[in-house]
């Protein structure tokens, strides 16, 4: 029972889709997709949307057919028609999965809350220090690479390379509370030494050689 968490809108939730709950439940895709669509027909066009989005996926044949990716609550009102002994322990399991993803969710978007802050600290001690200037615009850019380089090995281009996710995706949206965490805390030694007056090629050695030695 695979969960994934998606970005609906502006937010990220924790979604599940048709085709696992047809696998977990032991039915026919296509009877969960008629279930789904009766849920459609007694509430709101908006109601639904926020619960159940349309998607496709590609069968074994190569043809395209449709699935439903649904949030917690369009997962409630799902599995809510489904009875049964083995049902019930299906509906607990998703639960537990449900409130353990949920929670690394809310977790991860503190750690972006705070992310929030100390990059704006960074900005400002770039812009204070000149470099900004210096750089011709792109002081944060080359700071954040040299950042991504020290800590994972890869500047942004290889990054997003490497999580598959394109130049209008945000980098972040796509790291473990832990590497955020590990980023905010380069972000913060980085403001502290732009603020004692460092340079760059020296910020940048210092970050690399110091990370790598907390990595051994």
């Amino acid at each position: 029972m695979a969960l994934e968490v998606l970005r609906i809108g502006r937010e990220e939730k924790v979604c599940v889709t048709s085709l696992e709950v047809a696998e977990a439940f032991e039915k026919q895709h296509k009877h969960v997709l008629e279930d789904v669509r009766a849920i459609g027909g007694t509430i709101s066009t908006a109601e639904f949307s926020a619960l159940f989005l349309e998607r496709t996926y590609t069968a074994s044949n190569g043809k395209e057919n449709p699935m439903y990716v649904m949030t917690r609550d369009g997962f409630t009102l799902l599995a809510m028609g489904y009875t049964g002994e083995k049902a019930m322990r299906f509906k607990m399991e998703y639960i537990k999965q449900f409130n353990a993803m949920e929670k690394l969710l809310t977790e991860k978007i503190i750690e972006r809350e705070k992310g929030i802050v100390v990059r704006l600290a960074l900005t400002k001690a770039l812009k204070e220090s000149a470099e900004d200037a210096r750089m011709h615009g792109h002081a944060y850019s080359n700071y954040t690479n040299c950042i991504y380089k020290a800590l994972f090995g890869m500047n942004t281009k290889e990054l997003r390379e490497f999580l598959q996710i394109d130049k209008k995706a945000n980098i972040r949206d796509h790291l473990t509370k832990e590497q955020l965490a590990q980023v905010q805390t380069m972000e913060n030694l980085t403001s502290s030494l732009l603020e004692c007056g460092w340079d760059y090629q020296r910020i940048k050695e210092f970050i690399q050689e110091n990370n790598v030695k907390r990595l051994t």
